[in-house]
């Protein structure tokens, strides 16, 4: 998925414009922040919201282009959860644009309950 996301932008962007992606991949992980161990967890998420989130951030000066996949259901331990691509014309521009997205989304846009064992 990410592969393809990325000859695509490579593809159809302009060559002036596009000088780096970023790619974030979120997996389940076998312990929560406070060192319990989970099984899994299960997720869902806001999907207008994300495409609102979305389509704001592609508005910022220097962004190309924005992919995000997320993965709803119940998830296992390194099941993935999320992927973000950010892709645009310099780290100046890609960097603070990620990073906002990626906890707007984390914060706002997914809902997730841990599977604790």
């Amino acid at each position: 998925m990410v592969d393809q996301w990325i000859k695509d932008i490579k593809a159809q962007g302009n060559p002036e414009s596009l000088g780096m992606i970023l790619v974030h991949n979120g997996i389940v992980r076998a312990t929560s922040r406070d060192g319990k161990t989970v099984k899994g967890m299960r997720l869902s998420y806001d999907s207008k919201g994300l495409s609102e989130c979305i389509n704001e951030a592609k508005e910022r000066e220097g962004i190309v282009d924005i992919k995000v996949w997320i993965n709803e259901g119940t998830l296992r331990i390194g099941d993935d959860i999320m992927y973000v691509l950010v892709a645009g014309r310099f780290r100046t521009d890609v960097l603070p644009v990620f990073q906002e997205l990626l906890s707007k989304i984390k914060k706002d846009i997914v809902r997730e309950g841990e599977i604790v064992t």
